[in-house]
């Protein structure tokens, strides 16, 4: 009988089509697609009656199957896959018998192998034909375009995915048994193992391996592979192929990752994780960096691995380390990654050995450098690692100061996530600081003076006990010659005189101090003589003992050294030695004692310098990450709201700043910055420690009060949008409220402040909930403006402020039109409100003013005849006023003064009521022509409009009948376009102008002294009538040049802003003297300059081409507050479309100037904010031609400079890089200038980081080479000029000497000359000068600039004369 033939494992599937030589098993025929269930159904009767071995004679029809796959019916499939799978599971139960059967024939052993290898083959293959068909499938299911998807994926998917991971086990089952007996004792055929977990990285391949729903069939495979590396040698090969994987499939990293750490701790397979780090430590890094997919993988292993098994990463660590110098960040940042898990979970603690410290030291120091990698990524990634580190506590402390000092540094990078993460790290070192939870450098200064001083006591009382013992054998020393030659002396003959003084004394005692004292005497002659004596009178006693040398001379040198030592006291006989012992051992004891506490206070003081170097630092942090509450990035803003929440948790004093700075975030148009400034004022005062609500009301009150205490006008507004915010949420409790109210009515004791405090907290909370106001307007009215208002303004001030929000905030009306909130003439309201403003007139009070502004205010928001009230107002106060004067001039006649000088009346009044005077008829004014404006103009078009409607409602048929068709065609057309209104708001405009300008100032004023019409001609005419601004303006603007004074010129400046807004054609001629107070030698004038031309230049009221580069200069002034104010304007004219964009070459053109006094580094300081706003490529690439064309028209070498740093600013894309080349011939002879050759050098530095395609990195490389030849041209060119040539170099434009970077300011005092009325330029059409103006309303500015001689409230004059004004 032949032998049965082998069976080989095929390379492919046709392999077995083909005759491989003899003995070797061949597919006889393959068979068609109908004989295949037959052939199955008799593979399965087969399988009954003689088991797995069926398949020797069966294989071909199971094989049919694999053969036609795609097109055989999903039954068959499924057919086959079941069986093969019983047969396998069978004949796996029965190999274990099989293979301890050691009377098992060759032939029988030979079967069984053919049979396992066949079922193995045919199963492996069918599991890999469903894997592939399930693949295909969810490619389709992820196909939009795809219909019928579902039931798709239901049909052919379903058994594959529920026998899977049966069939996964039955493989494992398989491995783990002993299967070399089948090849003879051998090791299992290497194929045989690559079959078997070839199918385990064929399913690893599938990107939705990943998911949670597959998370069993993981688990399963990598107890599968763990059983080939286990029993079948396939280390080597695994190492190979999941390295491999993890260069092409990234999906698999996190995969492998858990399952060799899984290999590692369950299967002792820690070698496999060396290999595996050996393998990829051996990449070329110039490969990885050329591989960006590989590279992912591999750096998600190496952290993924780090995380699960950190020692075994840490014992593989040397083999990656070469990498950290490779191009790839993605490899520097897993290694890293790698280092700071170690780290946090071998590396950690205090009981580290020796070189477990060192290693540790080691990786602290590379994570360090890595903090400047150059790569942003790298430097982001290391601060996040750092932030780890510190959460888990694992950063010694003497790494602390190292490491914060490196976040400080990054808060200055570049890159926005790298400052962000920068930011994360200083609040992670806050948080897990081991200091103290308060870090006031205040308040660690004076415990750090206090230690050092006790440790310099500590160290001044240690010195003297040990300095004796030292100094004592240092004297010896010195001293040992002479004695020497002393006691060489004692055996020379003596003189007789010494022989007679040198007694012995009678005790030993006495004998030793008798030669000590000699000793300290340098008398050594006469100790050494004594000595010797006492050596045969005292043979055998301390401390006259020899030791028995026969040398004399010794002896006595030894005795001399005991006794001036002291290193063997002498013999007392009445002390016991035992009391000589124990005061040693007490005194060696007290020694310790103090050298621990010494070490203890030492360690106090390193202690406490730490946390004071720490608390440096944080405010160091504190005052950088302020300035990047207002950047554009708005995940650094949220960080930096953040970071001030935990420092002020931490009492920071600089924290509060930082909370303050914050608050006109509270208006950002960016949602997350808002929700991120609510969230902070939440945290910081919405959520107190105490239990009950009245404590927590308390504490609620009371932190919000200290926020209100020397809060401006702009805090105060913040914070009430933020109340406002809480309170429409229903965030703040009833119980708030509540305590509020009993503070204002003094139910509750608290002081003036709070009182007031507690009424301007009520008045923001009624933004939110009017009705707070609304339903206790009594107790305000009574208890605000009771008698005791007159004694400080301030509180009946808060008061009016906070009853105008019910003019404000009205509540909402049942029908559209209906008639606006006011109160009636006689309420108490306007009676308690007359009444204070009158008995505060004749007052020297400082606040009186405020009051009556605020008084006068709410009567024409809210009162029926707010008129006839102030009029009344006006007359109680011009009678005090009139009889104060009388009283004057009454008292001037009494004394015989002349009659020239009781006529002077002006004189004779008080300067405080003259103030108080004019000031309340300025304000009535204002308020007067605001009234008519806003208030009156919006009750007529109320009215006209209700009467419209009644017109339209009402039938009117006789005028029908008589109306002809065309007619009632116009007016519907005028009524579709809108005409009739607008042509009715028009008239209605021109009226309110008309009154203003002749019946308000020219009728009846209501009050018929002659002084009222003068204050009020005085006050309204320049700001109301167009003639007399025309005529005054020149006044105005030499006041503003020639005014000593700072405020005189800061509040003119306001109202020029103010009639810029009114008569825009007649302030026209005078922007420039506008845009020359920005060069003003005052800082605060400067700073209201800047405020009023931002608002003039954004609502387009000024010109601005040509001399907005004035603003510009601002960015660079000295003081931080005026640079705000720069970058707040610039960055609204950044949002108004292009406007930044087109006025950049203007600016460039005149701050470039050599005559503009702007220095080179200021140059480069305002371009580089002014560039920040340049995001479009179109703007980018429009920008570079005109730079390259602005070459052409420079003059000087300075230009050159400032032209090609412009470039370097530029994000040059391949379209910018285009046309810098076109416009090369612009800049070429330029080039010889080293600075402008590096600036173009760098723009090609920057565009080849970006990553562009190899046809860029050509056009650049063509260009790099333009640049380099031109520039050697123009220096050998410059050679030649200078060895003599004829040509003349440019010779640089001579600048005027600069004094600082910013311009020279503008003296106040200037000459008539430059106040001369401009000459009258062109008008616009006569219709812009007759349009509506614009309405007079009391903010069109909004901002408050009050000093000392004038106040403008909200941009509006009203002259106030203050005591000592001249």
């Amino acid at each position: 009988m032949a032998a049965a033939p082998e069976f080989h494992l095929p390379l492919a599937p046709a392999d077995l089509l083909r005759d491989g030589g003899p003995g070797r098993y061949v597919v006889r025929e393959v068979l068609l697609v109908r004989e295949l269930p037959p052939a199955l159904a008799a593979f399965r009767t087969a399988f009954r009656a003689r088991g797995a071995l069926a398949v020797l004679q069966h294989f071909d029809g199971v094989y049919s199957v694999l053969h036609h796959f795609r097109t055989v019916g999903t039954a068959v499939k499924e057919d086959a896959l079941e069986l093969m799978m019983h047969v396998l599971s069978h004949h796996s139960n029965e190999l274990p018998a099989i293979l301890s059967d050691s009377g098992l024939s060759h032939a029988d052993r030979a079967a069984h192998l053919n049979a396992l290898k066949m079922n193995c083959y045919l199963l492996t293959g069918l599991m890999d034909a469903f894997e592939m068909e399930t693949c295909k499938n969810s490619c389709l299911e992820a196909d939009p375009g795809r219909k019928n998807r579902k039931n798709h994926a239901k049909t052919s998917g379903s058994l594959w995915e529920e026998e899977r991971e049966p069939l996964l086990r039955l493989l494992t089952q398989l491995l783990q048994l002993d299967l070399r007996r089948l090849w003879g004792g051998l090791a299992v055929e290497e194929e045989f193992v690559s079959l078997m977990t070839g199918s385990c990285y064929r399913i690893l391949e599938n990107p939705s391996i990943g998911l949670q729903r597959y998370r069993v069939t993981r688990e399963t495979l990598t107890h599968l592979l763990a059983a080939a590396l286990v029993h079948c040698d396939h280390m080597f090969s695994a190492t190979l192929k999941i390295t491999q994987m993890l260069q092409h499939f990234e999906h698999v990293a996190p995969v492998f990752a858990q399952a060799v750490s899984l290999w590692a701790k369950e299967y002792g397979l820690k070698s496999l994780v060396g290999e595996l780090l050996r393998e990829i430590g051996q990449k070329c890094p110039q490969d990885l960096a050329r591989e960006a997919s590989g590279v992912k993988g591999y750096a998600t292993f190496i952290s993924e691995l780090a995380e699960q098994i950190p020692a075994l990463v840490l014992a593989n660590m040397s083999v990656l380390l070469p990498h950290l110098d490779g191009e790839s960040y993605m490899m520097r940042n897993a290694i890293l990654a790698a280092m700071a898990e170690v780290l946090v979970q071998v590396l950690n603690g205090d009981q580290l050995e020796k070189a477990a410290r060192g290693t540790r030291d080691k990786f602290l120091d590379t994570l360090q450098a890595h903090v400047c990698d150059v790569h942003s990524f790298v430097r982001s990634r290391v601060l996040q690692l750092f932030t780890r580190i510190v959460q888990h506590k694992a950063l010694p402390l003497t790494q602390f100061q190292s490491v914060v000092s490196l976040a400080v540094g990054r808060l200055k990078d570049k890159s926005v996530i790298v400052v962000k993460n920068a930011i994360q790290l200083l609040a992670a070192f806050l948080s897990n600081n081991p200091f103290s939870s308060k870090l006031s450098c205040a308040d660690l200064d004076k415990p750090l003076e206090k230690e050092m001083q006790k440790l310099k006591e500590m160290r001044d009382r240690s010195r003297p006990t040990a300095a004796p013992v030292v100094a004592t054998e240092e004297e010896w020393e010195a001293m040992l010659p002479e004695i020497r030659a002393a006691i060489q002396q004692l055996f020379q003959p003596l003189q007789k005189e010494e022989e007679e003084v040198l007694e012995v004394e009678e005790t030993v005692e006495r004998t030793v101090e008798q030669i000590t004292g000699l000793l300290k005497k340098l008398n050594y002659k006469s100790a050494a003589r004594l000595t010797q004596k006492a050596l045969c009178r005292f043979q055998g006693k301390e401390p006259f003992i020899g030791p028995g040398e026969e040398n004399e001379e010794a002896t006595i040198l030894g005795v001399l050294k005991r006794l001036y030592t002291g290193s063997c006291p002498g013999e007392n006989s009445e002390d016991p030695p035992g009391d000589n012992s124990s005061d040693k051992i007490e005194e060696v004891a007290q020694e310790e004692q103090a050298q621990t506490e010494l070490v203890k206070q030492e360690m106090l003081v390193q202690y406490l310098q730490d946390a004071y170097n720490f608390s440096v630092k944080i405010t160091e942090a504190l005052n950088l990450i302020s300035k990047m509450m207002y950047e554009n990035s708005v995940s650094v803003v949220q960080e930096a709201i953040e970071f001030f929440v935990t420092v002020s948790q931490f009492g920071v004093p600089q924290a509060l700043l930082g909370v303050r700075r914050m608050l006109p975030l509270i208006w950002s148009k960016e949602p997350g910055i808002k929700e991120a400034v609510l969230n902070a004022y939440r945290q910081l005062y919405l959520s107190p420690s105490e239990d009950s609500e009245r404590a927590k009301a308390q504490a609620l009150v009371h932190s919000l009060s200290l926020i209100m205490v020397d809060a401006s006008l702009g805090t105060i507004q913040c914070l009430e949008e933020i109340i406002s915010e809480f309170m429409q949420k229903d965030e703040i409790k009833p119980a708030v409220t509540q305590l509020l109210w009993e503070r204002f009515t003094e139910k509750s004791p608290c002081s003036s402040l709070e009182r007031r405090a507690a009424v301007m907290l009520l008045g923001m909370m009624a933004r939110g909930k009017p009705e707070i106001i609304g339903s206790n307007l009594d107790i305000l009215v009574t208890m605000g403006l009771s008698e005791k208002a007159c004694e400080d303004y301030r509180l009946p001030q808060e008061v009016c402020n906070v009853i105008s929000k019910l003019a404000s905030n009205p509540k909402p009306a049942v029908e559209k039109n209906s008639a606006p909130f006011r109160l009636p003439q006689d309420h108490m309201l306007f009676g308690c409100l007359s009444e204070t403003v009158s008995k505060g007139f004749a007052q020297p009070s400082s606040h009186w003013i405020p009051f009556m502004e605020s008084a006068v205010t709410l009567i024409y928001q809210l009162a029926e005849g707010a008129e006839e009230i102030c009029a009344h107002i006006l007359h109680e106060c011009s009678q005090q006023a009139l009889e104060k004067l009388q009283e004057a001039d009454e008292q001037q006649a009494d004394a015989g003064d002349s009659p020239c000088r009781v006529s002077d009346g002006a004189g004779s009044l008080p300067t405080f009521l003259l103030l108080h005077l004019v000031s309340l008829v300025g304000q009535v004014a204002l308020q007067q022509v605001a009234y008519l404006e806003v208030s009156v103009s919006a009750e007529l078009r109320r009215r006209r409009i209700l009467k419209e409607e009644k017109t339209k409602k009402k039938p009117d048929t006789s005028t029908g009948k008589q109306r002809a068709p065309s007619t009632g065609n116009e007016i519907t057309m005028e009524e579709e376009l809108g005409l009739v209104g607008a042509t009715a708001d028009e008239a209605e405009a021109e009226l309110i102008r008309s009154i203003c300008e002749t019946e308000l100032l020219d009728g009846e004023c209501g009050c018929h002294q002659g002084i009222l019409a003068v204050c009020l001609r005085k006050a309204v005419s320049l700001g109301k009538n167009s003639e007399f601004c025309d005529s005054h303006l020149r006044l105005l603007f030499t006041m503003m040049e020639k005014s000593t004074l700072p405020g005189v010129r800061s509040n003119l400046i306001i109202a020029a802003g103010d009639l810029a807004i009114r008569f825009p054609n007649l302030v026209e001629p005078w922007t420039s003297h506008l845009y020359a107070r920005l060069r003003d030698p005052c800082p605060s004038v400067r700073q209201t300059a800047g405020l009023v031309m931002t608002h003039l230049i954004l609502k387009d009221m000024v010109k601005v081409k040509g001399q907005v580069s004035e603003m510009a200069t601002l960015l660079i002034d000295q003081e931080e507050e005026i640079v705000g104010v720069a970058q707040n304007f610039f960055g609204e004219l950044a949002n108004k479309g292009n406007a930044v964009y087109n006025l950049l070459p203007d600016i460039i053109s005149h701050l470039s100037d050599p005559n503009s006094g702007i220095e080179e580094e200021s140059f480069h300081t305002i371009m580089r904010h002014l560039f920040s706003y340049i995001t479009k490529d179109k703007q980018t690439e429009s920008l570079v031609e005109k730079l390259c064309q602005r070459f052409r028209t420079a003059r000087t070498e300075r230009q050159y400079r400032d032209l090609s740093h412009c470039l370097t600013l530029l994000p040059v894309s391949e379209r910018g890089l285009h046309k810098l080349q076109d416009n090369y011939d612009c800049f070429a002879d330029k080039l010889q200038d080293p600075a402008v050759y590096n600036c173009f050098q760098t723009v090609l530095a920057r565009f080849r980081r970006a990553g562009v395609k190899p046809e860029a990195k050509a056009l650049a490389e063509e260009l790099e080479q333009k640049l380099s030849a031109s520039h050697n041209r123009g220096l050998d060119s410059t050679e030649t000029c200078q060895d003599g040539s004829q040509t003349p170099m440019p010779v640089p434009a001579k600048h005027k000497p600069i004094g600082s970077s910013r311009r020279q300011p503008l003296s106040p005092a200037n000459t008539d000359d430059d106040f001369v009325t401009p000459a009258s330029r062109t008008l616009r059409k006569h219709k812009r000068t007759q349009k509506r103006p614009a309405v007079f309303a009391p903010n069109p500015i909004m901002f408050q600039v009050k000093l000392a001689g004038f106040s403008f409230h909200k941009c509006h004059i009203s002259f106030q004369v203050s005591p000592g004004t001249p």
